[in-house]
């Protein structure tokens, strides 16, 4: 598998990586939005793949308020699945925060929700080094709740509180992201 990271949308294999983020999440940013992130440089793709097929996609982005990169989408193609490739991309993703743009850590919002979907997505994280935050936060114009995780890449990076200072960052992104 051959790991790729761009900052634009017209990447090769970024047609790929879009129907799989379409197909992963039904309820998403809509594209307009993703491509303004990506001309407003807010975002980065990743793509896990061979010479010719996309097996992962993820979209990131920079909080520069804690010097931490957002995991705001991540999907694998579901031929791809429990295939180990997800961990891996995880590694990869980990290992480009850190050393080329010396990131100090990966958050992400986990829907918080009970139920057996949402349990599992947590443990996939919790497996990939990610540690969970007790605060359940609830944006206005979705239905469901979110917690926080994060995952430090330098021994000294924490989380001060029980995650509201996580989602202040993730919101400051959404809203970056939806500006006009």
């Amino acid at each position: 598998m051959i790991f790729s990271t761009f900052d634009r949308l017209e990447a090769p294999h970024g047609e790929a990586a879009l129907r799989i983020y379409r197909e992963a999440f039904p309820s998403r940013k809509p594209d307009a939005v993703i491509r303004a992130m990506f001309e407003r440089r807010l975002s980065y793709l990743h793509t896990e793949s061979t010479e010719t097929e996309v097996a992962a996609m993820a979209m990131t982005g920079n909080i520069p308020q804690g010097n931490a990169l957002l995991i705001d989408y991540l999907a694998v193609a579901e031929a791809k699945r429990e295939r180990g490739i997800g961990s891996r991309f995880v590694r990869n993703i980990a290992d480009w925060a850190r050393s080329e743009k010396r990131f100090q850590a990966i958050i992400l919002e986990a829907e918080a929700e009970p139920g057996a979907e949402n349990e599992a997505r947590i443990r996939f994280w919790q497996r990939c080094g990610f540690v969970l935050t007790d605060y359940v936060h609830k944006y206005i114009w979705v239905p469901e709740t979110y917690r926080a995780m994060y995952l430090p890449l330098v021994a000294d990076w924490r989380v001060s509180d029980r995650g509201e200072t996580l989602f202040r960052w993730i919101g400051e992104f959404h809203r970056r992201s939806f500006a006009r």
